[in-house]
């Protein structure tokens, strides 16, 4: 059994940020617990910068990071996540939108031109990759309060102490006793993957399990190149397909050197399941020469990431996309034997930004505010 005054469920963006909002504080008593082997949740860099490729050929050759989570936010919307990122001195990348975008209607008529349209606040993406945040705000964490490879399975009270019961991947288990635990997973996961004892109440735990987790249905696909081929036809590689198996696709392409194409898949993760990754490979590969030429045939990388398939992710109920952000839940009980113990902080649970990274931010930063607030039951600091 080990001990710690906070346990922080969760590996991701609003975790991580959760323990730097704590050791700002001076707060310094607590464990981050991530059942993957690398932190960072639903943001994925790709080459992940924290591994060694040196029996990957192909991820040697590959100058820059491309995401497969979580890719871009807005600056004038997000200014929060704005002023972190200038705070931990990142570099910004503007999306590019330049051109004409294609419009692919069925496979008996040629793809359409149309003219593009810029967002307006533009959209930003970071030079590193979203894995770029995760990896700064990480550095600044002491390296033994962060435990992977760790899935929280329950959470049981023991009077003033709350037992967070947890199992690695060959199923051995280990124990941390704690005062108060943030939730750095969505809702819904949390509900049906952690046994709460006692129970949360009824209407807290419906409210959870109804809550939908951003990204849980999606699949991405990333197409790497050397050049961006496409720009050269006038096209700013975005499209809009009606026969896929992308329905939505955009420029991916690195500041540092290699370009890139990703799109969203159409195909429902209940076929995704019963198709081998490589057929889906193909046919996202064929989709892109239809759109973009015979250039696009040959990718020097490319990667397939299936949230719907991440058992960190998604759990059954979540096949379906939900095209609308989450309502976020209560992010506490206010009532019974869990009240001030327990509160969320993921995305989800974003008053104005539920879904999105900033929304990470803001969750995590009320979060650790509620924790810490004089005069309340749950404050760490009394």
């Amino acid at each position: 059994m080990q001990h710690a005054r906070i346990a922080i469920v969760g590996g991701g963006l609003s975790g991580l940020y959760a323990a730097a909002l704590l050791e700002e504080r001076g707060i310094h008593d607590y464990v981050v617990l991530e059942a993957r082997e690398t932190c960072g949740g639903r943001i994925v860099s790709w080459p992940d910068a924290s591994r060694n490729h040196d029996d990957g050929t192909a991820e040697r050759s590959i100058m820059g990071r491309f995401d497969l989570g979580a890719t871009w936010y807005w600056p004038a919307m997000h200014p929060a996540l704005q002023q972190l990122v200038q705070q931990l001195g990142l570099e910004t990348v503007q999306q590019h939108e330049d051109g004409q975008m294609l419009i692919e209607r069925s496979r008996a008529h040629a793809p359409s031109r149309v003219d593009g349209f810029t967002s307006a606040p533009p959209a930003l993406r970071l030079a590193g990759g979203m894995g770029a945040l995760v990896d700064a705000i990480r550095a600044r964490l002491p390296a033994d309060r962060l435990v992977h490879g760790r899935q929280v399975t329950g959470l049981r009270q023991h009077d003033d102490r709350i037992e967070v019961q947890t199992d690695n991947a060959l199923g051995q288990a280990a124990s941390y006793h704690v005062a108060h635990v943030l939730l750095a997973v969505p809702p819904k996961l949390a509900a049906s993957t952690i046994e709460f004892t006692p129970a949360l109440p009824d209407v807290l735990q419906r409210r959870w399990q109804a809550c939908g987790t951003w990204m849980a249905p999606h699949a991405k696909y990333v197409a790497v190149y050397d050049a961006p081929f496409w720009r050269e036809q006038g096209l700013s590689g975005e499209a809009r397909s009606a026969v896929g198996p992308m329905g939505e696709i955009h420029d991916a392409s690195s500041n540092q050197g290699d370009a890139a194409l990703f799109g969203f898949l159409g195909v429902p993760a209940q076929v995704r399941r019963q198709t081998p990754d490589a057929v889906l490979l193909a046919h996202c590969r064929a989709q892109f020469v239809r759109l973009f030429g015979d250039k696009a045939a040959r990718p020097k990388a490319e990667f397939l990431k299936d949230w719907a398939t991440d058992p960190y992710t998604a759990v059954a109920g979540d096949d379906n996309p939900d095209l609308n952000h989450p309502i976020p839940p209560p992010r506490s009980s206010t009532e019974g034997p869990w009240r001030n113990r327990i509160v969320g902080i993921a995305s989800e649970w974003s008053p104005n930004f539920p879904g999105y990274v900033a929304g990470a931010i803001e969750a995590a930063r009320l979060g650790v505010e509620a924790l810490c607030a004089p005069n309340t039951a749950a404050s760490v600091l009394h």
